[in-house]
């Protein structure tokens, strides 16, 4: 389960941002996924409170913002929705699609004291 080394990498973005801005506690983290990231939403979910456990983000509540997949195909040359990797245009059928959008997971927002 790869999203236990995720949530130790989020850990220590925020133990980092902690120090430079000056917060003590995080309160609620927002984690932007990407619906083409190969990240589990409900992995990071199972996994959150045990990597949080006795950190500056103990009992911190976690929100998930799930980002749709997006591309521009070379064939239509289209913005257009991507629902899985090596899926062909909606629009034409063309496989040369490049992912635009719905590849990352990011801290898009916390709230901290």
């Amino acid at each position: 389960m790869h999203e236990l080394s995720l949530l130790e990498d989020v850990l220590q973005i925020l133990e980092e941002n902690a120090e430079s801005q000056g917060y003590r506690r995080v309160k609620r983290i927002w984690l932007e996924i990407g619906q083409l990231s190969c990240v589990e939403p409900e992995a990071l979910r199972f996994a959150f409170d045990a990597v949080m456990k006795d950190t500056l983000a103990d009992r911190a509540a976690l929100e998930i913002v799930e980002q749709p997949g997006q591309g521009e195909c070379a064939g239509c040359h289209r913005t257009v929705p991507v629902e899985s990797l090596y899926a062909p245009c909606p629009q034409c059928g063309h496989y040369e699609v490049q992912i635009t959008e719905g590849m990352a997971m990011r801290v898009k927002q916390l709230e901290v004291e």
